[in-house]
């Protein structure tokens, strides 16, 4: 909406301001600024206000606005005077307004910083949330306008406003004057805001999706008047999953006289109906689907499923359309799966919703589903009731214009029936959002990612999201990071999925194997290496085992303190008459499942090869019995956590824990018999990765009596080495690591910020600049990061005279971009240690390498002998700032061994770090070298992410080489890069993504 001629041309219309958010009952709105053209609007709001919200407001009765009122709201400057109202169907339902004042109150212009703040919310809309996502709204606007307080009176009896103020987390002070309450709050974020933010943005968003996939009424528009084609098809799934709400069949070619269809009322428009239409799943062609939208938006429909396609998997002129769908729907505050979905299933008993293309219902289960293609939604659906796996919810988002994997996450982390989420995601709309959902939901439920075109550097079709520069194996890495357990392809996600829904988590990495093949027990142990556990040796029952020689060796095995999990590999039995029988599975899986029901909890998965029904039996248990729950400190009795040798190592070179580990405690599992989840316990404090009094109770529900059967022993193995590795997670995530305070004696951030602002100029270029060595040395220095000093030698006598001032012995290195960092190519000359071999060294290497003018040669003096490694820091538009960590030369940029961690990076993830690559044995005394100072690596690690962090100008670092000495670090050579700081679109007021 552009401003009239009348509006100051000084301050253009902020369209960057306009948002459309989630509210807290689920229904979205639209925040913009107010203009002159919005006269009309703002009077008809005010009509529709009561009389005492009108008091409220105006501290006096106040039945209607005068022209000058109006004049004044709608007039803004979009600096000193600006106005934001929230709008569904275009419509006002809320207001907010800031004039700048002085510190005697009056209006005011720049450098004053405060400002006076008014709301009005219509009463209908109250209690939404409407005037606490106005505050965000507006603090953020005031920000940018220079404005660092708010000041605000209220009557006393006007609780609803005080409360929207006192619960936003902004530091404030509270006086009572004149018969009304005096707020001033500051309008710098803090870590309750955000805190306070980020949870109405996950309860809002979370009942978004919950609207969706539990309505009580559906209407099916589009369906045909034949059996066949899409809109049939969903209601004949409708009736058939025997949902529990009110269904329509909706098409507009109906016969005026036909009343129903298959059961169910029929009508030729929503307007038809009697009653408010929860869910609309929309089947009609592309060009129809504008008109069905309009329907639903102006009968009060509260979500949308659009099956239709034709949007953006059709090119640029399909990807306007699906933004106009996608304007269209929020303009009425409804929310879209789609378009070009495949539909959604919600599976408990009081909904039995399959608004899908799925013929048959899955069963129900505590599995949820997410994923972004039709085709995969397909397959896993099948994979799963092939596997007698059941589901509690699913969504197949399509081309995913809103509803997203982010979204799911919200509502898994809430929802009662789901214990593990697992998502299909071809792109990631904002990484940043993701890892921090994901992190939160990961520490009370496991999440399952596989991530499809990970290679193209391109969004799917239809996908119209920031696309991340990150290479697929960072993405990887700060999956982990947030716990998520990321596999390479669906068959491993519903592998994983099914272990880690029905078993309990294990305590440590030790397996224990037992069946009746040598052979394939065998291949099961070599797994178990590969996959980095610790089986023992397997247990041979022999191919004449019986049912109960296997329930026996399983019970013993659960009840062996030394294993943490176990594996049980089947093949068909010998017979009394020698033959070899593919027995009653049935009979095998009753002894397997009474074993492991009696036994301490443990999980158990089983090989099996050619045994009829064993796979069936064992998941035959019923999906819909009372979950069995295990406390977060989760199942098993202490154990310790060796350190693991990385490959190549030897057993004497074990890289040492990140961080000491508290052994859990010993738990069993509980049978509710009550239908209900028993409470879960646990004894740690509360902090951002475990759940509080205020969010889902962290349990692991598993159902009785099923046990996961896997075809191959490789897939059992990686699918029980990924619930080790995320139950390591768990424990770790329960005491989070912090910034050591030693740091903020030996930084100067208010210096750091004072020289970037000089090194940017008033004027900044948005490409940046690259920093010269001696900016590069004050910048890092002001954070203790010292930089060697190298001094330019563009002739041998001047090589002398620096090497006089630095001292011998030093290096004598080219820094040609082609020769930066190249021993192997002799651009490097070491431990020169006078006069004679400097100036040997510098004729050598110019007579080999080039002119001096070419080579660029440096002089350094020498520093303590050690392990070259680099230490890196950058910052992605969609994931943000990401540290990275590898050895120096042939490791990390020929072979790729380098870790990634987000920063803020906290003392565990700088010695997790350096941990997790691959060579790391190198730095822990590999093959009797001594160990390296790892603690001043990590300090350092630490350092630089806290510059980047404090100062996001800083978009690129690269220190190398980091040469670590057994005894302290020096850095050889920086870089470093400014620019303008990109936008943190997670520190902003919570938003829907406009793409």
């Amino acid at each position: 909406m552009e401003p009239t001629p009348e509006q100051s041309p000084h301050h253009a219309y902020p369209d960057h301001w306009e948002a459309d958010v989630v509210l807290r009952d689920g229904g979205t709105a639209r925040i913009r600024p107010i203009t002159t053209d919005d006269a009309e609007r703002l009077v008809s709001f005010y009509e529709q206000v009561s009389d005492e919200s009108k008091y409220y407001r105006f501290f006096a009765p106040y039945p209607r606005l005068s022209d000058r009122d109006v004049h004044r709201f709608t007039h803004h400057d979009y600096v000193d005077r600006v106005g934001l109202a929230v709008t569904i169907g275009g419509e006002f339902i809320g207001t907010v307004r800031y004039d700048r004042i002085n510190e005697q109150g009056r209006p005011a212009s720049a450098p004053a910083d405060e400002a006076e703040v008014a709301f009005l919310v219509q009463d209908a809309h109250q209690g939404r949330g409407v005037a606490s996502a106005l505050l965000e709204h507006i603090a953020a606007v005031a920000r940018e306008r220079g404005i660092r307080r708010f000041a605000a009176e209220v009557l006393p009896a006007n609780t609803k406003m005080i409360k929207v103020f006192r619960d936003a987390g902004y530091t404030q002070q509270r006086s009572f004057e004149d018969g009304s309450v005096h707020l001033t709050l500051d309008l710098e974020p803090t870590e309750k805001s955000l805190a306070v933010q980020r949870g109405r943005e996950q309860r809002a968003e979370a009942r978004s999706v919950q609207r969706l996939l539990a309505p009580g009424s559906v209407a099916v528009i589009g369906t045909g008047r034949t059996p066949g084609g899409v809109g049939r098809t969903v209601l004949r799934n409708l009736l058939a999953a025997g949902f529990t709400g009110r269904t329509y069949a909706v098409n507009r070619a109906f016969d005026e006289g036909l009343t129903t269809l298959d059961g169910v009322p029929a009508h030729q428009s929503l307007g038809e109906i009697d009653e408010r239409v929860d869910l609309a799943v929309i089947a009609v062609p592309a060009h129809r689907v504008p008109e069905a939208v309009a329907d639903c938006g102006e009968h009060g429909v509260q979500g949308l499923v659009v099956l239709s396609a034709g949007y953006a998997e059709r090119g640029s002129a399909g990807r306007e359309l699906q933004r106009e769908l996608v304007r269209q729907a929020r303009s009425y505050g409804m929310r879209i799966i789609g378009p070009n979905a495949f539909g959604i299933i919600n599976t408990a008993e009081s909904v039995r919703l399959n608004a899908s293309l799925a013929p048959e219902s899955p069963a129900r289960g505590r599995i949820g589903l997410f994923t972004q293609s039709g085709a995969i939604g397909i397959a896993l659906l099948s994979g799963l009731h092939r596997r007698g796996a059941g589901l509690s919810s699913f969504i197949s988002a399509g081309n995913r214009a809103d509803v997203s994997g982010n979204d799911f996450l919200q509502y898994s982390f809430e929802d009662p029936d789901t214990d593990v989420a697992l998502l299909y995601l071809e792109s990631l709309g904002n990484p940043r959002k993701f890892t921090r959902l994901a992190r939160r939901t990961a520490a009370v439920k496991p999440v399952v990612v596989v991530k499809g075109a990970r290679h193209s550097g391109t969004n799917p079709p239809g996908h119209a999201v920031p696309v991340s520069r990150i290479p697929d194996a960072t993405v990887s890495a700060l999956m982990r990071q947030a716990g998520v357990i990321r596999v390479d392809t669906v068959t491993e996600m519903v592998d994983a999925g099914l272990l880690l829904a029905d078993q309990p988590l294990p305590a440590g990495p030790r397996v224990a194997i037992l069946g009746n093949s040598e052979s394939l027990g065998l291949l099961t142990y070599d797994a178990c290496l590969a996959e980095g556990l610790r089986p023992r040796p397997p247990i041979d029952l022999t191919t004449a085992a019986s049912p109960q020689d296997f329930r026996d060796a399983l019970a013993e095995a659960l009840a062996d303190g030394t294993c943490d999990a176990v594996i049980v590999t089947a093949i068909p039995w010998v017979g009394e008459n020698g033959n070899a029988e593919t027995g009653d599975g049935e009979v095998l899986a009753a002894a397997l499942r009474g074993a492991a029901a009696g036994g301490p909890a443990k999980p158990v998965a089983v090989v099996h090869v050619e045994i009829g029904g064993l796979a069936e039996a064992l998941a035959a248990a019923s999906s819909t019995a009372a979950p069995r729950t295990r406390p977060t400190t989760l199942a098993g009795r202490p154990a310790t956590t060796p350190g693991t040798t990385a490959p190549g190592a030897s057993a004497t070179t074990a890289i040492p824990p990140a961080s000491p580990t508290t052994a859990a405690p010993t738990t069993t599992g509980t049978t509710a018999t009550t239908g209900t989840t028993a409470p879960a316990t646990d004894t740690a404090q509360p902090t951002a990765a475990t759940p509080t009094p205020d969010t889902p109770s962290a349990t692991t529900p598993t159902t009785p009596g099923r046990i996961p059967a896997y075809p191959a022993a490789e897939r059992a193995v990686r699918a029980m080495a990924e619930a080790v590795k995320y139950a390591q997670w768990r424990r770790q995530a329960a005491t989070p690591g912090k910034v050591p305070e030693f740091l903020d004696d030996t930084i100067d951030e208010p210096g750091t910020a004072a020289l970037i602002d000089m090194l940017l100029g008033p004027a900044p270029d948005p490409r940046g600049r690259p920093l010269a060595h001696d900016e590069v040395r004050e910048l890092l220095g002001r954070y203790g990061i010292p930089v060697r000093p190298t001094l330019p030698a563009p002739d041998a006598e001047a090589a002398v005279a620096a090497a006089a001032r630095l001292g011998y012995p030093v290096a004598l290195k080219t820094t040609a971009p082609h020769l930066r960092h190249r021993a192997d190519l002799g651009g490097v000359r070491l431990d020169l240690a006078d006069e004679e071999a400097l100036r040997r060294a510098y004729g050598e290497l110019t007579d080999l390498l080039g002119k001096p003018a070419e080579l660029l040669p440096v002089v350094q003096a020498m520093a303590p002998r050690g392990v070259d490694t680099v230490v890196r820091a950058s910052i992605d538009a969609a994931a943000g700032a990401i540290l990275s960590f590898g050895l120096a030369g042939a490791p990390s940029e020929l072979l790729g061994d380098t870790a990634h961690r987000l920063v803020p990076a906290t003392d565990r993830d700088a010695a997790e770090l350096i941990r997790s690559i691959k060579a790391a044995p190198v730095l822990f005394g590999w093959r009797g070298s001594a160990p390296v100072d790892t603690a001043a690596l990590e300090e350092l690690l630490l350092r630089l992410s806290r510059l980047v962090d404090d100062h996001p100008e800083v978009v690129s670092v690269a220190l190398e080489p980091v040469v670590v000495a057994p005894q302290g670090i020096t850095v050889l050579g920086a870089s470093v890069r400014l620019a303008p700081p990109p936008p943190r679109g997670d520190l902003g007021p919570r938003r829907l993504p406009n793409y």
